[in-house]
C-alpha cells in the first residue's frame, strides 16, 4: 500500500461507512408531502412496539386537533373521517384513538391483524423497550413472549370491537379536498384523512444466490420444532437471524449461521450472549450451532449450499435455508401515492437544484464583484437589482437628518456600509442564522442545542457582521486608529480601512486566506493566524473535538446548523462519499502551496514566483483559487446544496480548515460514547448525521465514535430514541473513558433524569 493510500485510510476510510435505508419522508407529527396522509409505526424509523403505538395515537390526535379537518367534519355526508391502512400495533393504536374521538373510520389489513408479530417464531422473546415509556393512546405492553403478546394485543383491540376489513391498498391520491384509497379488486374508498401503518411490509430482501427460489428457502421461521433433525443454514446478522439460529439449535437442528461481516454489531447483547453460550457449551442445546463469519451464499442446491469465504468456497450439506435479512420498505406504494422518499431526487428537484445553483453563481459574483459572467455585466450595466442599491441608499440618505451627512456619525457609517454588496449579504446571512436558529431551538429542545445555537447567533451577528460592517468603520471615521497603539493596530490589521479583514478574528487560516495572502506581510494577522490555526484550534480539538470550532464558532457551521438543520438527513452516506472526504486535503495542499509561494515572493519579490502566485490567486477567470475554492466551492456549492444535499457539503468535502482539523482530531480525546445495551440498531443516529458518519456502527458495538468528521451538532444524541449516546472524552492511548459532558444533549436522558424537556 503506497503512502497516499495509507494516509487516506488513517485519516478517513478506516471508519465505517454504512448507508441509510430509504424511507418515506415523515415529519415529527407523522404528516407527509401529501396533505392529509400520515405515516406511523416502523416507517418513521424506530422499530419498537411502544414507539409504534405512540406514533399511531399521536397522529390521530394531530388530525383531530386540525381546524380544517373539523370544518370538513361539519358537512352532513357519509364520508369517512379516517382510513387506517395496516392492522399492526401502530394501526390498531390509531384505531383505538379514532374510536375514542368518535371518528368514522375503517381499518384495512391485507393479511391478518398483528401479522408481523404472529409470524415471529414460537416462543420468541419480546423486547418492549424502553420499559419505562408510556406510549400515548390506549395500548399497553406487559408480555415478554410472542404468544402472550399476541393474546394481550388482541384482547385490547379485536376483543373490544375494533374490526378490520380484508383489503389491500394500492395507492392513496388526492381527490379534491378528500383522499381516495384505491383498493386491489374493490371499489375505492374516500376519506378526509389517511393513516398508513403498514410497516416494512415490502418484499423480502434477496440473497442474490443461484437457487434461492427453491422450496427449501424460507424468509420466516414459524415453529423451530418442524426442523428438529434438519441441517439448517441461517443467513443474516440481526436479531431475527440470531433468534432463529438459537431456536433451531435448541430444538435439535444442526445449524450454520452465515454472516457477511467478521463480527455481530446489530443484535441485542442478550442474543449475542446466547450465541456464545451455545458455541462454548454444545451440550446446552439438543442441536449444534456453527458460525460462518465473513461468508456469503453463492449457490443453493437441493442437498447442499455453497458459501464464499476469505479462504475460498466452502460447501456444506443442507436441508433448509432461512434468509433472515429483512424486508425492503414498500417504497413503490408511497411513490404511487406521491409521498416523497427521503434522499430521492425527482426531475422537478433536479430542475430546482440547477436553478438555485445558477442563482448562487450570480449572487456570489455580485458579492465578490467579479464580472466574468455576461449575466452579471448585463444586470450591472442596466442598473437592475441588486446593482441599484447604492442609488436607493443615496436617495434614502438625502431624506434623512443632517446628522447622516456628518462623517463619523453612526447613521453616516450605516449608509456608507449599505452601498456595498457585502453588507446586504452578511445581513441576510445573519438574519438566516437568527431566524432558523430560533426554529432549531424550538425543534430540538435540549440545553445543548439552546446554548450552542445562541453562541452561533452571537458570533455571527457581533464579530462577523456588526464589527466589520458598522463598529470598526465608525471607530475609524472617529479617529480611533489615527495614532498611538491603536494606530499601529489599524496599520497592521486594517490597512487602508480594510475593516473586512476583521472576519479573520473568527475565520482562521486556511478557511479565510486573504489576511495571509497579502502584497506585503501583515505581521499582526500572521501572528493571529499562527496562534489560531496552530495553538488555539488544536487545543480546542484535543479536548472537545473538531466540532468545538465547526459546530460552535464557524460562520459556515452557523448556517449549516440553523438553516440546514431541517435538511441534515439529506447528506449522502456510503464508501464512495467517505473517500470523497479527501477532496478537502487537496484544497488544503493548494492553500499551503499558495502560502509557500507568497512567503518566497516576499523574500524575492518579482519574477516567476510572484507571477505564479498571482495567476493561482486570481488573474485567470474561473481557473484560480479565489474563484474555484472561495467562490465556487465555499459559496455556490456550499450554499446551493443546502436544500438538496444538507448544509454541510462544503464543510465535509472541501473546507481546507476542516481538512486540517481532521488531522488534529485524530489525536483528540473527544468521543461520542455509547451504551450498547440500549442500542436497538434503528440507524436513526446515522440517518440524521449531516457529516455522513455511520454512528450506529459504533453505537451497536458499544465503541466510542472517533470519526474525525464529527462537528458536535448533537443530532445523533438528541434523536436517539433510547438515549444510547452521549458526548464525552477518553484517554487517546488506552481508550478508557475520562468523563461525560454535563450539558444535556439527549431528550431521553433528560426525561430519565427527571428534568423537564
Amino acid at each position: 500500500m503506497n503512502i497516499l493510500a495509507r494516509y487516506t485510510r488513517w485519516l478517513h476510510t478506516r471508519w465505517p461507512s454504512g448507508t441509510v435505508e430509504k424511507l418515506p419522508q415523515v415529519n415529527d407529527d407523522g404528516s407527509t408531502s401529501v396533505p392529509g396522509l400520515y405515516i406511523v409505526g416502523d416507517l418513521t424509523g424506530i422499530p419498537l412496539l411502544r414507539f409504534s403505538a405512540d406514533t399511531g395515537a399521536r397522529a390521530v390526535r394531530t388530525i383531530t386537533a386540525d381546524s380544517a379537518f373539523q370544518r370538513q367534519r361539519q358537512r352532513d355526508d357519509a364520508t369517512l373521517d379516517l382510513v387506517i391502512i395496516g392492522g399492526g400495533v401502530s394501526g390498531m393504536s390509531a384505531a383505538l384513538e379514532a374510536r375514542a374521538a368518535g371518528l368514522r373510520f375503517e381499518l384495512l389489513e391485507a393479511t391478518e391483524p398483528f401479522a408481523t408479530i404472529v409470524n415471529f417464531p414460537k416462543g420468541k422473546p419480546i423486547y418492549t423497550y424502553p420499559s419505562d415509556m408510556t406510549p400515548a393512546g390506549q395500548m399497553h405492553f406487559r408480555a415478554d413472549v410472542k404468544e402472550d403478546l399476541v393474546r394481550e394485543l388482541r384482547d385490547q383491540t379485536l376483543a373490544t370491537g375494533i374490526q378490520t376489513r380484508a383489503a389491500r391498498a394500492e395507492r392513496v391520491v388526492r381527490d379534491g379536498d378528500l383522499l381516495r384509497i384505491d383498493l386491489a379488486g374493490d371499489e375505492p374508498l374516500r376519506a378526509r384523512r389517511v393513516v398508513v401503518a403498514i410497516g416494512r411490509s415490502g418484499n423480502f430482501r434477496r440473497l442474490g444466490a443461484a437457487g434461492e427460489d427453491l422450496d427449501k428457502v424460507y424468509n420466516r421461521l414459524h415453529d423451530p420444532r418442524d426442523f428438529r433433525r434438519a441441517r439448517a443454514l441461517v443467513v443474516g446478522g440481526g436479531d431475527s437471524a440470531l433468534e432463529s439460529a438459537i431456536a433451531l439449535a435448541e430444538c435439535g437442528a444442526t445449524v450454520t449461521l452465515s454472516y457477511r461481516k467478521a463480527g455481530f454489531s446489530r443484535p441485542k447483547p442478550d442474543n449475542i450472549a446466547r450465541i456464545e453460550r451455545l458455541r462454548a457449551d454444545p451440550s446446552s442445546a439438543d442441536g449444534t450451532l456453527t458460525l460462518a463469519m465473513n461468508s456469503t451464499v453463492t449457490r443453493i442446491e437441493p442437498d447442499r449450499v455453497t458459501l464464499k469465504t476469505p479462504d475460498g468456497e466452502r460447501t456444506i450439506d443442507n436441508d433448509v435455508v432461512f434468509a433472515m435479512i429483512g424486508r425492503e420498505a414498500p417504497l413503490d406504494f408511497f411513490r404511487r401515492s406521491g409521498v416523497r422518499i427521503a434522499g430521492e431526487m425527482t426531475g422537478r428537484d433536479w430542475t430546482l437544484f440547477g436553478a438555485f445553483l445558477a442563482f448562487c453563481v450570480f449572487l456570489y459574483h455580485w458579492k465578490k464583484d467579479r464580472p466574468e459572467l455576461p449575466v452579471y455585466r448585463w444586470f450591472r450595466d442596466n442598473g437592475w437589482f441588486p446593482f441599484n442599491l447604492p442609488g436607493l441608499v443615496d436617495a434614502l440618505g438625502g431624506g434623512l437628518a443632517t446628522a447622516a451627512a456628518t462623517e463619523g456619525h453612526l447613521l453616516h457609517v450605516l449608509l456608507g456600509a449599505m452601498k456595498g454588496p457585502s453588507f446586504y449579504y452578511t445581513l441576510a446571512y445573519s438574519l438566516c442564522v437568527l431566524i432558523f436558529g430560533l426554529r432549531r431551538i424550538r425543534r430540538r429542545r435540549t440545553p445543548y442545542v439552546k446554548l450552542q445555537t445562541w453562541t452561533l447567533i452571537a458570533i455571527q451577528c457581533l464579530p462577523l457582521f456588526l464589527l466589520p460592517e458598522i463598529i470598526l468603520p465608525w471607530a475609524g471615521q472617529n479617529g480611533w486608529f489615527d495614532s498611538g497603539v491603536m494606530g499601529w493596530i489599524g496599520d497592521q490589521l486594517f490597512p487602508g480601512g480594510s475593516y473586512w479583514r476583521a472576519y479573520g478574528l473568527v475565520l482562521a487560516w486556511p478557511l479565510f486566506v486573504f489576511n495571509v495572502f497579502t502584497d506585503q506581510p501583515l505581521w499582526g494577522w500572521l501572528l493571529i493566524s499562527v496562534v489560531q490555526t496552530f495553538v488555539l484550534i488544536p487545543t480546542l480539538i484535543y479536548f472537545y473535538g473538531k466540532g468545538a470550532y465547526c459546530g460552535w464558532i464557524c460562520s459556515c457551521g452557523a448556517l449549516a446548523e440553523t438553516l440546514g438543520d431541517a435538511h441534515r438527513h439529506k447528506m449522502p452516506h456510503g464508501p464512495f462519499w467517505n473517500r470523497l472526504n479527501m477532496v478537502g486535503q487537496v484544497i488544503l495542499g493548494l492553500a499551503v502551496l499558495l502560502l509557500g509561494l507568497r512567503v518566497l515572493s516576499w523574500i524575492r519579490p518579482g519574477g516567476w514566483l510572484e507571477r505564479t502566485y498571482a495567476l493561482l490567486l486570481g488573474e485567470i477567470p474561473f481557473l484560480n483559487y479565489t474563484w474555484s475554492v472561495d467562490l465556487l466551492l465555499a459559496g455556490v456549492l456550499g450554499v446551493g446544496c443546502y436544500f438538496w444535499f444538507s448544509g454541510r457539503v462544503w464543510c465535509r468535502f472541501a473546507c481546507p480548515l476542516a481538512a486540517l482539523m481532521h488531522i488534529y482530531a485524530r489525536f483528540s480525546r473527544f468521543r461520542i460514547l455509547a451504551d450498547k445495551k440500549k442500542c436497538i440498531s434503528c440507524n436513526v443516529c446515522t440517518s440524521v448525521c449531516h457529516q455522513g458518519i455511520d454512528v450506529m456502527n459504533f453505537a451497536n458495538k458499544g465503541l466510542p465514535m472517533e470519526d474525525p468528521e464529527c462537528v458536535r451538532c448533537s443530532a445523533c444524541v438528541q434523536s436517539c430514541p433510547t438515549g444510547v449516546l452521549a458526548f464525552g472524552q477518553v484517554d487517546p492511548r488506552t481508550g478508557a473513558e475520562r468523563g461525560r459532558d454535563r450539558l444535556a444533549a439527549s431528550l431521553v436522558q433528560l426525561t430519565e433524569n427527571g428534568r423537564a424537556v
